[in-house]
Order: C-alpha cells, then sequence, then structure tokens
C-alpha cells in the first residue's frame, strides 16, 4: 500500500479529531447538547462522511482505482484516529479538568431518559429499573467505560467502513 494513502487518511483522521473535540468542548460548555437526539445523531453520520471523504479521496490519489483493503484502511485509520483524538479529549475534561461536569452531565442524561421514557408510556415499574441502574452505573467518563465505549464504536464503524469500502473500491481493469 502506497505510504500516500496512509498519509492522506492520517490528515483526515487528524481533521476529524479536531472537529469531534470542537464539539465535545462545545457539548462540555452547554452539557444540555448531549442530551439531545440530535447531537448524537449529527456525530454520527459527521465521522461516517469524514471516513467516505478520505476512501474517496484515497481512490483519487490511485488515479481512481483502488482496492477493497485500501479503500477500507483508509476509511479505518481515518475514523480511528478522530475517535482516539476526541476520546482523549474526554477523558481529560471529564476526568481531570471538571469532574463535576460529569456528575451534572449524567443527572441531565438521567432526566432526559426519564422524561423520554415516560413521553413513550413506558411504565413505571421500567422508568424506575432504568433509574436505578443509571444511578449505580459509575461515571460515563470513568476511563475504563470510555475505552470500552471507543472499542465498540470502532466495530460498529468498521462494520459501516466495510460497506463504504464495498462501494468505493473500483479495480483497474488493466491491472487484471
Amino acid at each position: 500500500m502506497e505510504k500516500s494513502i496512509k498519509s492522506l487518511a492520517t490528515n483526515w483522521g487528524l481533521y476529524l479529531g479536531a472537529t469531534l473535540s470542537l464539539l465535545t468542548v462545545l457539548g462540555y460548555v452547554n452539557l444540555d447538547l448531549y442530551t439531545k437526539w440530535w447531537f448524537g445523531i449529527g456525530m454520527l453520520i459527521l465521522i461516517i462522511i469524514f471516513g467516505i471523504i478520505s476512501a474517496m479521496k484515497s481512490r483519487g490519489l490511485l488515479n481512481g482505482f483502488i482496492s477493497f483493503k485500501e479503500a477500507f484502511t483508509s476509511y479505518f485509520i481515518t475514523i480511528a484516529l478522530g475517535l482516539a483524538i476526541s476520546t482523549i479529549v474526554s477523558i481529560v475534561i471529564f476526568n481531570f479538568i471538571d469532574p463535576d461536569a460529569a456528575i451534572a452531565l449524567k443527572e441531565k442524561i438521567l432526566n432526559s431518559t426519564v422524561e423520554m421514557m415516560q413521553n413513550f408510556g413506558a411504565p413505571e415499574e421500567a422508568i424506575a429499573e432504568t433509574v436505578e441502574k443509571m444511578e449505580a452505573d459509575e461515571s460515563m467518563f470513568a476511563i475504563g467505560k470510555v475505552l470500552q465505549s471507543l472499542a465498540f464504536q470502532l466495530i460498529g464503524y468498521s462494520i459501516v467502513g466495510l460497506i463504504v469500502a464495498l462501494v468505493v473500491k473500483k479495480n483497474n481493469p488493466d491491472a487484471e
């Protein structure tokens, strides 16, 4: 694999990491953002778009032809680097700079969850059980929990990346 593909993917990963870090800081400044469904969906879509752009730019770098492996590698490097940077920023903010913000955010998410469950007509027993589980759970920004979340995100985004690589790949007919 050409070094230039890895370099391009690394650059897009840094752009993604910077963008996600900015959104994390905005979420920290206004903790209510983390309780909005559109904020999470927007970040999810943004991450996938950066991965797609990386794979497409890599194909362009290779004169319009890219193998499945190269397309997936470009996508994955971008996603992994961006998420890793964002994860480090979250850990630093919510564990070292302002641990009280993590507690306040947990309370906001708990209230938002209860409100959503009530709006959907969930039974009171189910709401009480959910509240009990959430209150007993360790901080959502505990380092181990954040790293576990990163691993699950990488798995989920990798599945999307496999589909992206299938769509983006284009074999060179002269090479066959």
